[in-house]
């Protein structure tokens, strides 16, 4: 891994040689640009991207050289209690190393990162762990972070070599799949979130695998691959739910998906809609999985060991300060049928 140790982030003064005004300007235009023609807002808010430059919240408090104490923690759904445990597990080893946490929530949206990690660098964090978006890397790269280490989580970013923590999404979902293949099915449909989504892909392509070494047809139809949230889930399940041919199994490839189908179960179930329902396996647990209306096989992993990995590894790289080859550790699952 190339972590360009040493690297320092540019100064003030180089904002403003870059945009021609004096270190004063950039600093008022930083603050709000009160009193900042709007060029010349522009000019330095140019020159601020051009260089990386990073706004220094701490440097009043923090001495030359003195770290924060602080890593920055990025998420993609804050709402989703997954995120929970895995921040958890990130606090708990931070917290042995006598750091503290500071958590941002990106919301799957590549511009809310990139801020996101602004400010982490902004407030000096001794590193980071993040759940990437899928949007352009450019600040994830070494010289944009400088000195700071930065470690992945369920998600790699093509062409970024740093420490990755992964699950195993494409075994998992395979085996979830043909749990269903072994149980009679045939017509299983597919809920997951948008295919450029990392762990997406990666579990469509168990669900895809197990399909077609069965012989098993996969029908467009019945997989949805663009939910984000429960709502659109549950939008989604009904809409292949109310195929005049509808599947018989969903595999779901994430717990807010799962949550979703749970929801159209249970409504088709109070209107007394024709049954059976289908089948559901379920990639993540989630809460109450134990009541929800129809069996749910769950293929299980420990969120807040995902999180405890991470930040072993930041720490490693934070305690020795080398340059060693990046690590990728993928973590296993269960499956735990009803």
């Amino acid at each position: 891994m190339s972590t360009s140790r040493g690297a320092r982030q540019p100064t003030i003064k180089e904002v403003a040689g870059r945009a021609g005004v004096s270190p004063m300007t950039v600093s008022r235009t930083l603050a709000g640009g009160r009193n900042v023609r709007p060029d010349v807002q522009e000019r330095v808010m140019a020159a601020v991207r051009e260089l990386g430059y990073y706004r220094n919240e701490n440097a009043r408090s923090l001495r030359p050289g003195q770290p924060s104490g602080l890593v920055g923690v990025a998420i993609t759904n804050l709402a989703n209690p997954y995120y929970g445990e895995f921040a958890l597990g990130v606090e708990e080893v931070a917290a042995e190393h006598g750091r503290r946490i500071i958590l941002g929530n990106t919301g799957e949206d590549a511009a809310r990162e990139r801020q996101l990690v602004s400010d982490f660098i902004g407030r000096q964090v001794d590193g980071l762990v993040l759940v990437p978006t899928t949007g352009d890397a450019a600040h994830l790269r070494p010289e944009r972070l400088g000195d700071v280490p930065l470690v992945l989580a369920s998600r790699r970013v093509p062409g970024l070599d740093v420490d990755t923590v992964l699950v195993d999404d494409v075994g998992g979902a395979y085996r979830g799949t043909v749990s269903l293949l072994d149980a009679g099915h045939t017509r299983i449909g597919f809920l997951g979130n948008r295919s450029s989504v990392f762990t997406g892909a990666r579990r469509y392509r168990g669900y895809e695998r197990a399909m077609l070494e069965r012989g098993a047809p996969i029908v467009p139809a019945i997989i949805a691959r663009d939910q984000q949230d429960v709502s659109a889930a549950s939008r989604a399940a009904r809409a292949i739910l109310d195929l005049d041919e509808p599947p018989t199994a969903i595999f779901s490839a994430n717990n807010r998906n799962t949550i979703g189908v749970m929801r159209e179960i249970g409504r088709r179930i109070r209107r007394g809609l024709p049954s059976p329902h289908p089948a559901v396996v379920s990639f993540d647990d989630f809460e109450l999985s134990e009541l929800m209306p129809v069996p749910v096989t769950v293929i299980d992993h420990d969120a807040r060991l995902l999180g405890r990995e991470a930040a072993t590894l930041l720490f490693a790289r934070l305690d020795d300060g080398s340059a060693a080859e990046a690590k990728t550790v993928e973590l296993p699952v269960t499956i735990e049928s009803p």
